[in-house]
């Protein structure tokens, strides 16, 4: 499972995993990032949404499911709104019990 971490400024970070890879594999991820002027860890993400692209084509499959499609859309147009203060203290709910 990814793990998130928020930054400073309290936003999500994008999600962090893991990969252990050969040394060969390690080697010649370097100097693909090298050829095109990228880090090592933005040339695997590169890597990774081109082959996830090509395995969906290849298999006749929708990239994103509706259902997340959705999410994000939502997580996105939270995450566009400005941050607004209260102007007093929250006020006190109180619930009452139905008397028979």
């Amino acid at each position: 499972m990814a793990t998130r971490q928020n930054s400073t400024n309290g936003k999500p970070k994008s999600p962090r995993i893991q990969v252990v890879l050969p040394e060969l594999i390690c080697e010649q991820l370097t100097i693909l990032a090298g050829n095109e002027s990228r880090t090592v860890s933005n040339m695997a993400k590169v890597l990774i949404q081109e082959g996830i692209k090509k395995y969906f084509e290849n298999n006749g499959k929708a990239l994103i499911s509706e259902k997340n499609f959705d999410t994000n859309k939502f997580r996105g147009e939270l995450e566009k709104q400005s941050v607004k203060r209260l102007k007093q203290p929250p006020q006190r709910i109180r619930y009452y019990k139905k008397t028979n």
